[in-house]
């Protein structure tokens, strides 16, 4: 298909929800191509879910216009519906069904045809790595393989866009890692648009795009390396003999006005790698140990915002007043 001939999978324009008094979003423009993995970054009760829900027709805007895949959310909602694929925050199986019971009752949701049913159970089953899994029932289930088996039955009928509500959450490094790999198979093979909400780092630097969203606003959008250009500087971290002496040489001979950390001190410079070997000839110091830090979402984030991403006291997983 000709580029620009496809409507985006996402346009929101002047999206807000309000709950009472609380303006849980304010004001969302928003758009998401076709083919994209997007990522909405962002710490617990930000307004992450509640857009979503919108997004999804689970939730009516206070105001402002979505469409999906060409379709206005309120004006079509079933065709929305039928363009999406959903996998929430909390499983949502039947664990007294096998995996394909689950995947065959979310077929007769969608009146999918049955002449072709089988096979398409087949290859979701397979895409996942679930084959074998296929007539078992799901309370036997880690919690990895649900999220996969989740993530088959998402893309059971075909969507052009799947959401994915903190896909990994509560799930160990390694299976998020597998995950991840399913993912980027599914992207591939079924040509499927994916936007997902994290507040992993790691996940959102997978992502083609991202949008940073905080107090309901989104502060930030674009690749992972554009925000982080916007950062600039790298972080170096000493630790040296004297932090004292050291952190004066840095102000007096470079410039460089140090900050004090547990056990050392931290600069920032540009092309910090380049800029090392002459700090550490030129303090007049002992240098213990030095680390460059290449800019992080979790900085990007700080810059915008004014505290890291990780600074939300909210536990994993909690969604303050509904997440708003």
């Amino acid at each position: 298909m000709p580029a620009g001939s496809a409507p985006p999978a996402v346009h929101a324009r002047g999206v807000t929800k309000t709950y009472g008094d609380v303006q849980a979003v304010r004001g969302i423009d928003l758009t998401v191509a076709q083919g994209e993995t997007f990522g909405f970054l962002g710490p617990n009760g930000a307004g992450k879910t509640t857009t979503i829900a919108m997004l999804c027709t689970l939730a009516a805007p206070s105001a402002g216009r979505i469409e999906i895949a060409g379709h206005d959310t309120r004006g079509a909602p079933h065709e929305v519906r039928r363009a999406i694929g959903l996998v929430f925050q909390e499983s949502t199986l039947d664990g007294e069904l096998t995996a394909a019971e689950n995947l065959r009752f979310h077929a007769d949701l969608y009146a999918l045809p049955t002449a072709t049913l089988p096979a398409r159970v087949d290859a979701m089953l397979g895409l996942v790595g679930l084959t074998e899994r296929r007539d078992s029932l799901v309370r036997t289930f880690s919690g990895g393989m649900r999220r996969r088996l989740e993530i088959a039955r998402g893309l059971l009928h075909q969507p052009r866009l799947l959401f994915l509500d903190e896909p990994t959450l509560g799930l160990d490094p390694q299976t998020r890692a597998h995950v991840w790999t399913y993912l980027s198979e599914i992207r591939a093979r079924e040509e499927t648009t994916i936007f997902l909400t994290t507040h992993y780092l790691e996940e959102a630097e997978s992502c083609d795009r991202i949008a940073i969203i905080d107090g309901g606003r989104i502060v930030a959008e674009g690749t992972p390396a554009e925000l982080k250009s916007v950062v600039g500087a790298d972080r170096i971290e000493l630790r040296t003999e004297d932090d004292t002496a050291a952190a004066r040489a840095l102000r007096e001979r470079f410039g460089l006005e140090a900050t004090a950390f547990q056990g050392g001190l931290r600069v920032r410079a540009e092309d910090g790698a380049r800029a090392v070997p002459a700090l550490c000839s030129g303090l007049g110091v002992l240098v213990h140990e030095v680390t460059v830090i290449r800019p992080t979402l979790d900085d990007v984030f700080f810059h915008h915002t004014g505290r890291g991403l990780r600074d939300d006291a909210s536990p994993p997983g909690a969604d303050p007043a509904g997440e708003h």
